[in-house]
């Protein structure tokens, strides 16, 4: 019995590398597209009109390979199961990005990179009120997970409030400070809300935050709503697929009545590999690896990821575009990193203590024999349905 969980154990620790390596290669990922877009975009494109159609080329590719992947692994649909995939897409995708794009548009880069690592914090809050995550703070595995979280946020704040020298290059090189990303076509709060909040005295700034942090909300309910919803529908592909479909419709009805000019509606040559990009990587793969993910490390663990995608920005910019690295990126990476091997740590031990198994008995958390290049093998094999692990014991 004991071999038996133990062998259960070294499966689900098997998984749970291959999860942490799909995260962090979600966050290099993001990080590209951020770099791509500096470039590709500068000349000022109509972002919600950009966001249409990098939806539009997500769910192309996510519905095909959804209906021949996971034949297999999807369940009769009920009204509940929808009203979730709804719930999913009004949240973290449509919600997700409009808010962001509003509250982008009344305030600034800055300040909207100082509030993204609130998402982790959302999302452990909500992921405990729904029991998809326990923590004990009687105990040293509960302290890690609270610790590490408030030590991953605080390197986050870190690289967004101080900057610090370069360490690496040439600040005369920095081509952020020499380009910014136009704000063509942000969209103007014109609806009834916005204005009922400006008649009460608000300004745009203060409106401007109150997206940003509904935003980093959409992101945290997306996590911790989805969890539940993989353990009840397991073709995770499926799940985004669905998803992107509402999303879809929001973003098309959405971009109708707030587009005025037709021009709005054509793009250039970089615009388009921009889309391209964002459209089949930063969103139909890393959506797709986000929800495997989420199904076997849970929503709390994956939100801490988030934070990296800064540090990932920053190392990409520096390789091609010849951009500086401050000391605060430095600094605030090495906290994320701690951070993130704090809460995995205590997750881990967690399960061990669930299944049973003495932690010395099972799998080492990061083996001597693992290998990085493995990353694209694995991604391939999960996004091809296909495994022959046990499935994750939850929490």
């Amino acid at each position: 019995m004991k071999s038996m969980a133990t062998a259960i154990a070294t499966a689900n620790g098997g998984d749970a590398r291959r999860a942490h390596m799909a995260m962090a290669a979600v966050q290099v990922f993001n990080g590209g597209y951020h770099v791509i877009t500096k470039v590709a975009l500068n000349v000022g494109v109509n972002q919600l009109v950009f966001c249409v159609f990098r939806d539009l080329l997500a769910l192309s590719i996510l519905a095909p390979v959804a209906y021949v992947r996971e034949k297999r692994l999807r369940l009769p649909l009920n009204r509940r199961l929808v009203l979730s995939f709804f719930f999913l897409g009004l949240t973290g995708i449509f919600g997700n990005q409009l808010l962001f794009l509003i509250g982008l548009g009344y305030t600034n880069p800055t300040y909207a990179a100082a509030i993204q690592p609130s998402i982790p914090v959302f999302t452990f809050i909500l992921a405990v009120m729904m029991g998809t995550e326990t923590v004990n703070l009687r105990n040293t595995k509960g302290q890690a997970k609270i610790g590490g979280t408030l030590v991953c946020v605080s390197g986050a704040i870190l690289m967004a409030m101080f900057r610090g020298p370069a360490v690496f290059g040439h600040t005369d090189l920095d081509f952020a400070d020499r380009s910014e990303i136009s704000a063509k076509g942000q969209p103007e709060p014109a609806g009834w809300l916005m204005s009922t909040l400006l008649d009460l005295g608000f300004d745009n700034w203060h409106l401007g935050v109150l997206c940003l942090i509904g935003n980093c909300m959409c992101m945290a309910t997306y996590l911790a709503i989805q969890a539940p919803v993989l353990a009840k529908y397991p073709a995770s592909i499926s799940v985004t697929a669905y998803s992107y479909f509402f999303d879809a419709v929001f973003m098309v009805v959405t971009a109708f009545f707030m587009t005025s000019e037709s021009t709005d509606w054509n793009l250039s040559q970089s615009e388009a590999f921009a889309v391209c990009y964002a459209g089949v990587v930063a969103s139909a793969l890393n959506y797709g690896l986000l929800a495997w993910s989420n199904k076997t490390l849970g929503p709390a663990l994956v939100a801490l990821y988030n934070p990296l995608q800064p540090a990932a920005s920053a190392f990409l910019s520096r390789i091609f575009l010849g951009s500086p690295i401050y000391l605060g990126s430095i600094l605030g990476g090495f906290l994320i990193i701690a951070g993130l091997y704090l809460v995995t740590w205590a997750s881990h031990r967690d399960k061990l203590m669930t299944l049973g198994v003495s932690p010395r008995s099972a799998e080492p958390l990061i083996p001597r024999d693992s290998s990085i290049n493995k990353i694209s093998y694995q991604i391939g094999q999960i996004f091809s349905g296909s495994s022959t692990s046990v499935p994750k014991i939850v929490d």
